[in-house]
């Protein structure tokens, strides 16, 4: 495994981040697909062997379950300073008022709840799961470096947003003196690419750590079109992502097909190598319900694709509608 640091920071995460959503209770919260806490542990520990010290998840995650049952397995299998923890906040975890969003309440109660399901005295990194349009941005940057001064989070970062929204929000951190967003968890893979287009310039201009979710479009660049998984059939906000552009979608998986077989080498482990090269990504999130997952994700940070492989895959790509969940927690 290869680390790097994340953004301007001086903190080191390997080059592939477990996204934990997989993980949780079934029958909590909105994700009938995901693992149970005894099917869950063997993925986390193998992680851990593989050597990936960068695990994410989010309070809203099977209803809070997630978090759970990473904190319990990290805690049976590795010390707490050698894992890099990450969590979120934004999604309703109750009904009624003050349930969700960036207030300063919600945010301070949430990340007490957080901090007791994981089961430590900090996180270290903690991010906006999305932009709350209905809180002043000053309300939820000052609350949030209230949370660093605290001690309980050591950074602070964001998720899929607009440019401009996430440069509004440096803007207003440095000029009050207040902690910095260090990283943007942005939706980024060979059938979604219109992050290219001022994220990710800005990303680098500003030194952001880039963490990309769903780098492997849920499954739909390691697989035939016509073939589905118990997650694909069930997972609205997945259909909604790619419900416009089935057809151009079709022709950039199929490149993906021609390379892996030209390699000798499974699908994902060419998309997963093109997200990795891309500038400024620090370490794509993957999703694991299978082993052969971790190993294809590890596996692919040592592939070095050609810029003939790159121009290929990238050739086949047509504007896509800005989407991403922008202003929607999942």
């Amino acid at each position: 495994m290869d680390y790097a640091k994340l953004g301007s920071t001086g903190l080191e995460v390997s080059r592939i981040c477990l996204g934990c959503m997989s993980y949780g209770i079934p029958e909590r919260g909105s994700h009938a697909w995901t693992l149970g806490e005894e099917e869950s542990r063997p993925f986390i520990r193998r992680a851990l062997e593989l050597g990936i010290n960068f695990f994410d998840t989010a309070n809203v995650y099977s209803d809070g379950t997630s978090e759970e049952i990473v904190g319990r397995a990290l805690k049976d299998f590795a010390a707490r300073d050698d894992v890099v923890i990450a969590t979120k906040v934004h999604g309703r975890m109750r009904p009624g008022p003050n349930g969700g969003g960036l207030s300063r309440k919600v945010i301070m109660s949430e990340i007490d709840h957080s901090l007791k399901r994981l089961g430590t005295d900090y996180v270290d990194l903690y991010q906006i799961h999305r932009w709350d349009s209905e809180t002043p941005i000053e309300e939820t940057m000052e609350a949030l470096h209230d949370v660093v001064k605290a001690g309980k989070a050591r950074y602070i970062g964001a998720s899929s947003m607009y440019a401009w929204q996430f440069l509004k929000a440096l803007h207003v951190a440095e000029s009050h003196g207040w902690t910095r967003f260090v990283s943007m968890q942005n939706y980024l893979n060979l059938l979604y690419r219109e992050e290219e287009r001022e994220m990710l310039p800005l990303c680098e201009a500003e030194g952001i750590g880039v963490i990309p979710w769903s780098p492997l479009a849920r499954g739909r660049l390691t697989r035939d079109f016509e073939e589905s998984s118990a997650r694909s059939l069930t997972d609205e906000f997945g259909k909604q992502l790619y419900a416009k552009t089935d057809e151009a979608d079709h022709r950039v998986a199929t490149q993906v097909k021609e390379i892996a077989e030209e390699r000798g080498i499974p699908r994902a482990q060419v998309a997963l190598a093109w997200v990795l090269q891309k500038k400024p990504v620090t370490a794509p999130i993957i999703g694991a319900t299978k082993m052969q997952h971790l190993e294809d994700a590890v596996a692919a940070v040592d592939i070095r694709l050609t810029p003939d492989e790159v121009q290929r895959l990238e050739s086949a790509y047509v504007p896509h509608e800005v989407s991403g969940g922008l202003g929607r927690t999942f």
